[in-house]
């Protein structure tokens, strides 16, 4: 079965934040000049969700709030699919490990073996879900992606070691902050940005959730507000 190119595709995307109370950097890569959706521009790790997604076990799950606020303006039950995506194509395009050693219950698909043979369960409990963006009408390629913040910290092994990287992205890179907008990013990445660097010292999850939704009829930037968990010492 062919892929509709015209239908929008649910994604993932992971922002991973090293040195946030210091000198904050984000881990960024350049897509290929031959690729389809944004050629040559420097972006965050991220990509598709799969089918297969869904049926992944998680060793933990994504914070409730987050769950909540995935779910607003979405097709029900996706929370789980969404947050499996975002570890996988930080593995996939990274080599980048965000999980808890421990077996599977099953043997695992041929796209988590390698995760799998590392020791490691796939953990969504340092996710924070902090921004969602539609691409607009007319581009090649169109996404309904879920930006995910994880703190450096969640990350196994060593962070600069990324000899299991596909090829997908090129000159793998910690980016100052301070620094980003030297890059060639897509506009979107520059938004994003904008909120990292306003969130970058505070772990407590935003009050809201921009939604930034392109379609037809217009460009319009929401708001997810979820409900707020109480706060336990």
């Amino acid at each position: 079965m062919s892929l509709d190119k015209s239908a929008i595709r649910n994604a993932s995307t992971v922002i991973v934040l090293r040195d946030r109370f210091d000198d904050p950097s984000i881990l960024m890569g350049q897509r290929g000049a031959a690729a389809a959706f944004m050629p040559n521009k420097f972006v965050f790790p991220g990509g598709a969700v799969d089918p297969e997604d869904a049926d992944i076990p998680l060793s933990a799950p994504l914070p409730e709030i987050c769950r909540n606020r995935l779910s607003h303006r979405s097709e029900k039950g996706l929370e789980n699919a969404l947050a499996t995506a975002a570890i996988r194509e930080l593995w996939e395009e990274t080599g980048l490990v965000l999980g808890q050693p421990g077996s599977w219950p099953d043997k695992p698909p041929k796209d988590w073996q390698a995760f799998a043979n590392m020791g490691f369960r796939p953990s969504a409990d340092a996710l924070q879900f902090v921004f969602r963006a539609v691409t607009p009408p007319g581009r090649p390629r169109r996404f309904d992606a879920r930006f995910f913040l994880v703190d450096s910290e969640a990350i196994q092994g060593d962070l600069d070691d990324f000899t299991h990287a596909s090829d997908e992205l090129s000159h793998l890179q910690w980016v100052k902050i301070r620094q980003a907008r030297e890059f060639d990013l897509p506009f979107i990445t520059e938004v994003v940005l904008a909120e990292i660097a306003e969130r970058a010292k505070d772990r407590n999850p935003p009050d809201s959730v921009p939604f930034f939704l392109n379609n037809e009829e217009a460009s319009l930037f929401l708001q997810l507000k979820g409900f707020s968990m109480p706060q336990h010492d």
